[in-house]
């Protein structure tokens, strides 16, 4: 079900790009870019997996891009995560 939005998480870059956006709210890809010391091809690839997963939204305007963290999906993953808690047996 979240494998491969699990997969996007475990990137140290990509976890970056996500604390960024949460931190600073939404940011265009030039903005992200320059806190790396990676190509902006390579920031791309990575705006895209973490877009294909959901995890960050896109939105155009005149000549930039802006990406923001898209919140709902991490709280569908809480949702899944939390009902491992209850229902179990005690042994």
């Amino acid at each position: 079900m979240f494998s491969d939005t699990f997969k996007a998480l475990s990137d140290p870059v990509r976890i970056k790009i996500l604390n960024m956006l949460r931190e600073k709210g939404r940011m265009n890809a030039g903005e992200i870019s320059n806190s790396f010391d990676l190509s902006k091809a390579t920031i791309s690839h990575h705006l895209k997996l973490l877009k294909e997963q959901d995890l960050i939204y896109e939105t155009k305007e005149k000549n930039f891009i802006y990406y923001e963290l898209n919140t709902s999906i991490f709280e569908d993953i809480l949702t899944w995560i939390v009902k491992f808690k209850g229902g179990q047996n005690e042994k």
